[in-house]
């Protein structure tokens, strides 16, 4: 096994070598914590169980791996074992992230990943390495090798060939980390103990896939702590199109969200501003040759409900129920 650590000088991530033991202080950073993943899952049961199987190649295994969906559907083929649990919730991936905090209860970190997100076997261990080094650390995401969200989506034979490339190739050990603004949704780790003492938890007034939940969570949970991306800790986020919302209930979430946090602080004007021009702009532009794989036209659309929604201050995140 190889043992990452971080020095406490640099942040940068050291690794010993794999035929060297590590030494007793190094084994003290990882060992005796207890690990808890949630993932929020619906409409994906083919692809959850290579999920699962690459959490269980991890070097350093979760405690417990926790699967809340909203039917039966959703984990159809999937059983329980001493390692994996299954519970359900109403649909809304804050409910069900909610669901997840609930359940992991004084355990000390939280690792919540997409049900479509491949993990390097090195993912967990590096970010505990993190989080154990450096205290003040409240909240890390990992680096993205891939994201198919940013395009027609990727395959589970196209997600492990570009993992398997990067561990060939060194590409999954750059030991630096940085600072960074949120938790990307699709992989996060949160420190529970500030979760539990300020009782945070993620807003579920966000129906549906929820846009920015992620980032409005984690600036909730920033006055607690820093937070950094660790690029040592990789994976491959497919992207999957199945279980999306649709193009006018998102392109609604896309200017009333961030509105929304703007008003309640968790986002600056000037930034929600910036978000809401940066999309517009984008379903502008490629609503007339809109890709095949992206409802532009239908985002364009909700983009332009939710401003007439905000001109008449009527905007709320729970009007795309009724969209």
């Amino acid at each position: 096994m190889v043992l990452a650590y971080s020095d406490t000088d640099t942040g940068a991530l050291v690794f010993s070598q794999a035929d060297a033991p590590p030494s007793s202080a190094q084994k003290d950073r990882i060992d005796g914590i207890r690990v808890f993943i949630g993932i929020a899952t619906s409409g994906r049961p083919t692809i959850l169980p290579s999920t699962i199987a690459h959490l269980r190649r991890q070097t350093r295994k979760a405690q417990r791996i926790v699967i809340c969906a909203t039917k039966a559907a959703d984990v159809e083929g999937l059983d329980e074992a001493d390692d994996l649990k299954i519970m359900y919730a109403p649909p809304g991936l804050p409910i069900q992230r909610n669901a997840l905090l609930d359940e992991a209860g004084d355990d000390d970190f939280i690792f919540f990943f997409d049900d479509d997100f491949l993990t390097d076997p090195h993912y967990i261990e590096r970010t505990l390495a993190i989080f154990s080094a450096q205290p003040d650390v409240a909240i890390t995401t990992g680096r993205v090798l891939a994201d198919g969200a940013r395009g027609p989506g990727l395959s589970i034979d196209e997600g492990e060939a570009i993992l398997d490339g990067a561990i060939v190739s060194g590409a999954n050990g750059d030991p630096s980390i940085e600072p960074t603004w949120n938790g990307y949704g699709c992989n996060m780790a949160f420190r529970l103990a500030p979760i539990r003492d300020h009782a945070l938890r993620f807003d579920e007034r966000l129906p549906l896939y929820a846009w920015y939940e992620d980032v409005d969570f984690s600036r909730r949970v920033a006055p607690y702590g820093r937070v950094v991306k660790i690029n040592a800790a990789t994976g491959v986020h497919l992207g999957t199109k199945k279980g999306r919302t649709s193009g006018k209930r998102l392109g609604y979430s896309q200017v009333v969200n961030p509105v929304y946090f703007a008003r309640k602080g968790t986002f600056a004007w000037r930034k929600s501003l910036l978000s809401i021009l940066r999309n517009m702009g984008m379903n502008v532009a490629r609503s007339v040759r809109p890709e095949a794989y992206i409802d532009r036209r239908g985002r364009l659309l909700g983009n332009l409900l939710g401003i007439v929604d905000v001109i008449r201050g009527r905007a709320k995140p729970e009007r795309i129920l009724d969209l």
